[in-house]
C-alpha cells in the first residue's frame, strides 16, 4: 500500500464523482461538484466542451512524439525518439480542472479535501499502441506521461490550495484487456508499470477499475483506494477485497449506475449495495471495514448524461454516503460497547 500523506484525505461517509461531466461551461461544472459533494469534490473532466478534454487526448499531449488532433485522436510520429515529457496544464485541455481549483480556492468555505483524476499508464499505453507505437515503447511512454502529469497536478494544487489534501485517482478502463487476456503486454509488467506510477504522488492514490476490468491487477499495484462499480461479480474477488481492507485500504463503491436511468430514490441502490456487502461478508470480508473504509460514487463518468441527470446521480451518491456514515457510527458504537 502507498503511504498516506500527513493530512489524510479519507474519512468515513464521503461521496465523490468519477470525473467526466456533460457540461460545456467549466464554471458551472465546478459549482455543481462543490455543491453536491462538499466533503470530497472531484475535479470535472469536460469532453463535450472540447475533444481535447477527452480521457486520452487530455493527457497524451505531454509526449513530443504525439500530436492530438482536433477530434481528440492521436497521431504518433515514430521518427521522434525523445524521452522527454512536457506536462502543461492549459485552458484548451484542462479547463475543467483549472476552473475547479480556482472555484475551490475562491470559496468562502474551501473544501477540506479534493479528488483529481487522470488517465492511468495502462490506458495511455493501450491508446498509444493502437495509434501505431510498438507495445513496449507505448507502455513505457504511457507511464512516463502519467508520472509527468502527477507533478503538474501536485504543483497546481500546492500553489492554489496549499492546505488541502488530495486524493489522486488513476482511471484505468484498459484493465478489461487483462481480465480478458487480450492485453499486448504481460500481466506482471503491467502491474509493475502501474505500481511505479502509483509510487510517484506524495499523497493518497487510487485506481478506478471500469466495468469488467481486472480488479486483482489493480489491487496488486498497491493503491490506497480501489474504485469499482457495484456488481454481483464482486463476490468473485472477495479475497482481494478482504486483503485490501485488512491493509487499511479503502473502496470507492460505484453504487449509482451510469449505464441506465435511475429514479429519484436512493433506496433501491442502497439495497443493492448492502446485498453485495452481505455476500462479501459471507466470503470473509470484515463487515465493519466494508462500511468504515467506504466512499460512494457513481459507477463511471457522467458525460453521457444531461446536466440535471448528472446532478441527480451526484446527489444520490451523497445520500448513500450519509447512510454509510450513519452505519459507520453505529458500528463503532457497537464495537466500543
Amino acid at each position: 500500500m502507498s503511504q498516506p500523506s500527513a493530512a489524510e484525505p479519507l474519512v468515513s461517509g464521503l461521496a465523490t464523482s468519477i470525473g467526466s461531466l456533460p457540461h460545456v461551461d467549466p464554471a458551472a461544472a465546478a459549482s455543481m461538484v462543490l455543491r453536491c459533494h462538499p466533503l470530497l469534490p472531484a475535479a470535472p473532466q469536460l469532453p463535450h466542451r472540447t475533444p481535447y478534454e477527452g480521457m486520452v487526448a487530455q493527457w497524451a499531449g505531454a509526449l513530443p512524439e504525439v500530436h492530438v488532433e482536433p477530434d481528440g485522436s492521436l497521431l504518433v510520429d515514430r521518427a521522434i525518439v525523445d524521452d522527454a515529457c512536457v506536462a502543461t496544464l492549459d485552458e484548451r485541455a484542462h479547463a475543467g480542472l483549472l476552473s475547479f481549483v480556482d472555484a475551490a480556492a475562491a470559496s468562502d468555505v474551501p473544501p477540506r479535501r479534493i479528488k483529481v483524476q487522470l488517465t492511468g499508464p495502462l490506458t495511455l499505453g493501450m491508446a498509444l499502441h493502437a495509434a501505431g507505437m510498438p507495445a513496449d515503447r507505448a507502455f513505457e511512454r504511457g507511464a512516463a506521461a502519467a508520472r509527468s502529469w502527477v507533478g503538474a497536478i501536485e504543483s497546481l494544487v500546492a500553489e492554489r490550495l496549499p492546505d488541502t489534501p488530495m486524493l489522486l485517482v488513476f482511471d484505468e478502463p484498459a484493465l478489461v484487456a487483462w481480465r480478458l487476456d487480450t492485453a499486448p503486454i504481460e500481466r506482471e509488467l503491467a502491474t509493475d508499470l502501474l505500481s511505479s506510477v502509483l509510487a510517484v504522488p506524495t499523497g493518497t492514490v487510487g485506481v478506478h477499475v471500469c466495468g469488467a476490468g481486472d480488479r486483482r491487477l489493480a489491487f496488486e499495484a498497491g493503491p490506497k483506494v480501489l474504485a469499482f462499480e457495484v456488481r454481483p461479480d464482486l463476490v468473485d474477488d472477495a479475497d482481494v477485497i478482504s486483503r485490501h481492507l485488512e491493509a487499511d485500504g479503502w473502496i470507492a463503491w460505484g453504487a449509482v449506475p451510469t449505464d441506465r436511468p435511475v429514479g429519484e430514490s436512493a433506496e433501491p441502490l442502497w439495497r443493492a449495495l448492502v446485498e453485495v456487502w452481505c455476500e462479501l461478508t459471507k466470503r470473509g470480508c470484515d463487515p465493519v471495514r466494508l462500511r468504515t473504509n467506504a466512499i460512494v460514487t457513481p459507477a463511471c463518468g457522467l458525460a453521457g448524461h444531461g446536466p440535471s441527470q448528472a446532478e441527480r446521480a451526484l446527489r444520490l451518491a451523497h445520500e448513500m454516503a450519509d447512510r454509510v456514515h450513519s452505519q459507520t457510527v453505529a458500528a463503532r458504537l457497537t464495537v466500543g460497547a
